[in-house]
């Protein structure tokens, strides 16, 4: 995954919340929903984004679906900002694509 889709995952208010929600530990989509007062379908495209990014991950249990933040694809983006800050060329950000 690059780092475009995780920023542009990050760059939204709910996936964000949905992300500390998840650091509190698993949850179901229904407890998301609540938690952050948004409708199914509202947290059902942005659980998408953020698995689509590889943000979150998600475990069957029985008959629901928990879900976890998995962050370590947050070290590509981290790269990369790292490298942008420090200023360095175009070309050497696009060779550690």
């Amino acid at each position: 995954m690059g780092y475009r889709e995780i920023l542009a995952a990050l760059a939204d208010e709910t996936r964000r919340g949905i992300l500390q929600e998840l650091r509190r530990g698993q949850r179901s989509a229904g407890e998301l929903a609540e938690a952050l007062g948004v409708s199914p379908q509202a947290l059902s495209y942005h659980l998408a984004k953020l698995k689509k990014s590889e943000l979150v991950r998600e475990t069957r249990r029985g008959n629901f679906i928990y879900y976890e933040p998995d962050l370590t694809v947050l070290d590509e983006a981290l790269v990369w900002l790292t490298e942008l800050r420090r200023g360095e060329s175009d070309e050497a950000v696009k060779a550690n694509n």
